[in-house]
C-alpha cells in the first residue's frame, strides 16, 4: 500500500470521535452537555461520573455508554500526547510516530462501552429504524473505534473502514434529518482528509467506496462547527488543522483562540495556539 495512502488513511480517522458543543453554553445544558464540557476541559474523572449518572438514569440510551467511551479514549490520547496539530500537518511525522503503549484497564473499559453502545443502538434500530439517537450513537462508535485502531494500535488502514462506515451512517441520518448538524462531521472528515490527496490516490480511494471531495468536506465541517451540539469544537479543531495545511495561520489562530477560551483547562488548545503565535 503506498506510503501516502497509509498516512491519509490514518489521518482520516484520527480525530473523528472528538466532541464538544456550541450549545454547551446554553442556559440549561443537559447532563450530557456538562459531561462533554468536563471531558474537553480534561476533567476525565468528572466526565465519567456525569456519564455514569446519565447511564443509570437512562439505561436504554446508547449515547450514555458511547459518551463514556469517548472519555476513556480521549484520556488515553491526553496521556500519550497523541492529539497535536503537528502530527496532522506533517505527513512524515505522523506516519513515523512511535507506536503507543495502551493502558490495559482503559482499553477494556473502552471496549465494554462500545459493545454496550452497539447492543443498545442495534436493539432500538431493530424496532425503530429511523431512531436518530441510536443512529448517531453508532456513528460515534464507528469514529471512536477507528480512532483507537489507527492512533493507538497504529493499524491505519483498518481504521479507515470505520471512517467509511461512519460516513455512510451519517449520510443516511442527514438525509432523514438535515438539522442533525453533528452528523455532518463524519461526512466532512472523510471528504476533506481524503480529498487533499493527488488525483491518482483519490481515484484509488474511490474504488474502495471512499468520498474524496475536499471542498465538500470543508463545507460539512463548517456546518458542524457553527451549528453542531456535541461535535462543534472538534469541527473547529479540524478546520484549524486545514487552515495550517493551507498556510493560513491567522485562520488557525482565530479558531484555536476560541477553543482555548471556551475550554481554559485544555492545555492542548493553548499549546497549539502558542506554537503558531
Amino acid at each position: 500500500m503506498p506510503k501516502r495512502l497509509r498516512t491519509t488513511a490514518a489521518m482520516s480517522v484520527c480525530l473523528l470521535f472528538l466532541a464538544g458543543s456550541a450549545s454547551l453554553a446554553e442556559v440549561n445544558p443537559s447532563p450530557l452537555d456538562v459531561g462533554y464540557r468536563q471531558m474537553y476541559n480534561l476533567d476525565f474523572t468528572g466526565a465519567h461520573i456525569t456519564f455514569d449518572s446519565w447511564k443509570q438514569a437512562h439505561p436504554e440510551d446508547p449515547l450514555g455508554p458511547v459518551s463514556n467511551a469517548a472519555a476513556f479514549l480521549f484520556s488515553e490520547f491526553e496521556r500519550l500526547h497523541i492529539l497535536e496539530t503537528e502530527l496532522f500537518t506533517d505527513n512524515s511525522r505522523f506516519l513515523n510516530r512511535e507506536k503507543s503503549v495502551p493502558d490495559a484497564a482503559a482499553k477494556s473499559a473502552f471496549e465494554a462501552e462500545i459493545a454496550k453502545t452497539r447492543n443498545l443502538a442495534d436493539h432500538i434500530l431493530s424496532r425503530s429504524p429511523q431512531d436518530e439517537n441510536a443512529q448517531f450513537a453508532n456513528i460515534l462508535a464507528d469514529g471512536l473505534r477507528g480512532d483507537y485502531i489507527a492512533l493507538i494500535e497504529k493499524r491505519n488502514f483498518a481504521g479507515l473502514s470505520f471512517m467509511k462506515a461512519g460516513r455512510s451512517r451519517a449520510e443516511k441520518l442527514v438525509s432523514q434529518d438535515r438539522t442533525y448538524y453533528d452528523a455532518y462531521l463524519a461526512i466532512g472528515v472523510e471528504n476533506y482528509l481524503l480529498g487533499v490527496n493527488p488525483a491518482p490516490v483519490r481515484w484509488f480511494l474511490r474504488l474502495g467506496g471512499a468520498e474524496t471531495d475536499k471542498d465538500a468536506g470543508l463545507n460539512n465541517l463548517r456546518i458542524t462547527a457553527t451549528k453542531g451540539r456535541y461535535l462543534a469544537p472538534f469541527a473547529r479543531m479540524l478546520l484549524a488543522v486545514a487552515a495550517l495545511r493551507d498556510k493560513d495561520k491567522d485562520g488557525a489562530r482565530n479558531l484555536l483562540a476560541g477553543l482555548a477560551q471556551e475550554f481554559p483547562q485544555n492545555t492542548l488548545y493553548q499549546k497549539e495556539l502558542a506554537r503558531i503565535q
